[in-house]
């Protein structure tokens, strides 16, 4: 029986402390990853793992082991890098998430352009505007906007999120509009339920204003908060990168123009510098140079 799979299945259980969820990961069936196991122990002559019917824990020769299995697999993935590298020719999938009005308007673009230089990278992109697990859902790279990233992460500035606050005209001609930040008290406001919330928040030199606001309509998703705002719902604040072409065409109308909606970094946000795929190093790389700058691009074509 192979047996780098066999360490493999052994760090999976140990790490997740579950066969059943080991084999989930792994994409096998338990049956296997106990045949593993029990090669596992074979070889190393010794039980390893204590199993009952609520979790799987590591026995002392487990604890032993175990820095020894995961520098095996660390050595078999360098190799198999080493080999892509030298092939110079990116390939393999790429599992992608990013918030779902990213995706749409600036990402989805991005990615097809990266693979008509690289062909053989396959893509998928799922969309969430809520933060996935990296690790649970298996994903290679998370495009995310936000100003608070996790230290368990390693991230790489793309470009600047700027978002501006607008509303129809069909809804100045009925409400008219703010002429300043304390009068969005007396307006309908729409918002993120993941994002503003029940206030909105400006940039002031080095600090923040939070603007409390009565909201008469929220969703969890950016497409729908713009569409209430092209109904004539209310006031919203939404991304650039996504309302360009309304604001040009007039179908959106910026207000408080003198005020400044609080930015977002966004980033590509990964697991490990180590290890990492050539063609997610490449990738990672094509969104950095697409993206960044003194503005995106974007913001420099509005």
């Amino acid at each position: 029986m192979d047996r780098l799979t066999a360490t493999q299945v052994f760090v999976e259980v140990a790490d997740r402390q579950s066969l059943t969820a080991a084999a989930e990961h792994l994409e096998m069936s338990t049956a296997m990853v106990s045949r593993y196991l029990v090669a596992m122990e074979t070889w190393f002559d010794a039980r390893l793992l204590h199993r009952t019917t609520r979790k799987v824990t590591l026995t002392d020769a487990g604890f032993a082991a175990m820095p020894a299995c995961r520098q095996l697999l660390e050595l078999a993935a360098d190799a198999q890098h080493l080999a892509a590298e030298r092939s110079r020719e990116p390939a393999g999938l790429l599992r992608i998430t990013s918030a779902g009005s990213f995706a749409e308007t600036q990402l989805t673009p991005a990615l097809i352009a990266f693979q008509q230089q690289y062909p053989q990278v396959e893509i998928a992109l799922s969309v969430a505007d809520k933060t996935t697990d990296l690790v649970t859902d298996r994903i290679d790279l998370a495009v995310r906007i936000t100003n608070q990233l996790a230290p368990s992460l390693i991230a790489r500035p793309l470009a600047v999120c700027r978002s501006v606050l607008c509303a129809s005209p069909a809804y100045i001609a009925q409400y008219g509009q703010p002429l300043q930040i304390t009068d969005l008290s007396a307006h309908r406001c729409i918002s993120h339920a993941f994002g503003t919330g029940a206030s909105y928040r400006f940039q002031r030199s080095q600090e923040v204003l939070e603007v409390p606001v009565e909201w008469s309509f929220h969703t969890n998703e950016t497409a729908i908060l713009r569409r209430a705002v092209l109904s004539g719902g209310g006031i919203g604040m939404l991304p650039t990168y996504y309302i360009g072409d309304d604001l040009s065409s007039g179908r959106l109308v910026k207000l408080l123009p003198a005020e400044t909606p609080e930015h977002f970094g966004i980033y590509a946000v990964y697991l490990s510098r180590q290890h990492q795929s050539l063609a997610l190093r490449l990738l990672v790389d094509f969104l950095v140079k697409r993206f960044s700058g003194e503005l995106p691009p974007w913001d420099v074509m509005s």
